[in-house]
């Protein structure tokens, strides 16, 4: 009984899947463009990359590694 069950429960739960992101209906409201995505997110990643590395390298933040403990 737990079988049918758990496969009824499958089979319900996978049915919206299976019709939610048709990729022709690009007036839907949950189509989304992910080649865009993607590019914007690499984009706003180097952006943060390079302003980290600039601010460790500007002297403005330092570690002091070299005291003694109290």
């Amino acid at each position: 009984m737990q079988e049918v069950a758990l496969s009824l429960l499958v089979l319900l739960a996978g049915l919206p899947a299976l019709d939610a992101n048709d990729p022709e209906d690009k007036n839907s409201p949950f189509y989304y463009d992910w080649y865009s995505l993607r590019v914007g997110g690499l984009i706003f990643a180097g952006i943060l990359c390079a302003m980290g590395i600039i601010v460790l390298m500007s002297g403005k933040c330092k570690c002091k590694f070299r005291q003694k403990p109290r």
